[in-house]
């Protein structure tokens, strides 16, 4: 993007940041652990008091017998409905890094990030430790040069979590790492995308599908052997040396004859009950492809809000696809020919969805004002504050809408700042990217300034 130049001529409107928009609920799995142990004869808690008993019990590392399964899922389904008003918020040092695009949890205390800057990193949320890590170039020398100010726009790792796929140095080729020792394994940079990759889903734990801004989606499928250790070989000086790979299936985006030169793949979604791939275009279409070995197309619609669709996720459980724009966000079941789920208002003065995620019933919602809102699918209406919001605090206002403001994380105080925003000692930042950890019942929040010209960044632990 371009930055814009300061003087005494007439400002201009700054530019918005597009930033990454979350796009997958694969960070949201359902909690494998087990709750506290409960004599056979003890009376339950009563449940204003089931939450706090469970916190407890996850804190000191409690473990229960299976048969408390259902008990444990009918404490996930209550805390889904009230931990968004308990969380409270720890703000990490990120230092001078630019914007965080895309997050996920690795284990129960790192987080694997990607930011404008072009910055992949892993940050320790327990001592705010922060590990950098190489990203992989392409066997062509100097096409990354010329792809400044884009960075790195999606994370996601795949089912069985011993990949992760990101971008490369050269932010149109697909990356993708071992897990847990993020070693590289191969880059797809032969034959793929001519632009920016802005979306990445994986459909199986080998197959990987990249959404790019140059309007096609390309399918990757990665082989066994390379990470059974017959490819990934190591040079003379002890630097790894990893595959290159073309997509099996590149497919482009229907022009649109609205607006032909903007379909842009902006963020993407899989459905593994129907096997079916979710993307959103910036010209305001929502496509639906099957997916096998090949992407066959079933359909492309209208979505009724068109501005800044930058953010897409999907819930297995109602089969249903949310897409975020500047001031909503609509729901879309692909096999109803009406919907009837209407689509909410953000009201967060046209800044934009920025992230959005599923769990269960409950959509959260990143906005580019520095807030989280938290919508319930079912009553279709947004989680208010309580009377108290937990045991010990005093009574507040009940009615109003939960909002979660973020920290100010930290901006550079440039000439842009100076000369276009008049020196603003407060900036809302855009949160870009959220992914919760729903067994620690922890949530992480990143993102950065809104406009494109001004360079921040903010990280925040909520739990």
């Amino acid at each position: 993007m371009a930055q814009q130049q300061t003087g005494s001529r007439k400002r201009k409107a700054p530019a918005v940041e597009a930033g990454a928009g979350s796009s997958s609920s694969q960070g949201l799995a359902a909690a494998d652990g087990e709750g506290p142990l409960l004599p056979k004869k003890q009376k339950r808690p009563a449940t204003r008091r089931r939450l706090v008993h469970y916190l407890k019990g996850r804190e000191v590392g409690a473990r229960g017998p299976a048969g408390l399964q259902g008990f444990e899922g009918e404490l996930r389904g209550y805390a889904v409905q009230r931990l968004p008003e308990l969380l409270t918020e720890r703000q990490l040092d990120l230092g001078t890094l630019n914007k965080v695009f895309a997050s996920q949890w690795l284990n129960a205390r790192q987080v694997v990030c990607g930011t404008k800057c072009n910055t992949l990193f892993v940050v320790d949320v327990q001592s705010g430790h922060i590990t950098r890590i190489p990203l992989m170039r392409d066997k062509e020398a100097g096409l990354a040069q010329a792809q400044q100010g884009c960075g790195i726009h999606a994370i996601e790792l795949n089912p069985s979590k011993t990949l992760l796929a990101t971008g490369g140095e050269n932010p149109n080729s697909l990356a993708i790492y071992q897990l847990p020792t993020l070693d590289p394994l191969c880059l797809g940079d032969r034959h793929g995308h001519k632009d920016w990759i802005f979306a990445i889903a994986w459909l199986s734990d080998t197959v990987a599908v990249s959404g790019s801004r140059d309007g096609t989606v390309a399918l990757w499928r990665m082989d066994p052997d390379m990470f059974n250790g017959s490819i990934a070989w190591h040079s003379e000086v002890g630097l790894p040396v990893y595959a290159h790979i073309r997509p099996k299936d590149v497919e482009a985006i229907p022009r649109a004859s609205t607006n032909p030169s903007n379909r842009k793949v902006r963020a993407l979604a899989f459905s593994g009950k129907n096997q079916e791939l979710g993307a959103v275009s910036l010209d305001g279409y929502f496509h639906l492809w099957k997916a096998r070995s090949t992407l066959s197309r079933l359909l492309s619609i209208r979505l009724p809000y068109c501005r800044e669709n930058v953010c897409l996720t999907y819930c297995d459980e109602l089969s249903l696809y949310a897409v975020g724009s500047q001031s909503h966000v609509s729901f879309l079941d692909p096999r109803q020919r009406q919907q009837n789920i209407r689509p909410l208002c953000s009201r967060e003065g046209g800044t934009g969805v920025r992230s959005l995620s599923f769990y269960q019933h409950i959509i959260t919602v990143g906005t580019g004002h520095g807030s989280l809102l938290f919508y319930d699918i079912r009553a279709q209406k947004f989680l208010e504050e309580r009377a108290s919001a937990s045991l010990d605090s005093t009574p507040g206002p009940a009615g109003r809408k939960l909002k979660l403001a973020c920290g100010r994380g930290w901006l550079n105080q440039d000439d842009v700042w100076v000369n276009y925003f008049g020196g603003m000692e407060e900036f809302p930042n855009a949160l870009y990217t959220h992914c919760y950890n729903w067994p620690e019942m922890k949530l992480f929040v990143a993102g950065g300034p809104l406009p494109s010209g001004l360079h921040g960044n903010y990280a925040g632990l909520w739990s």
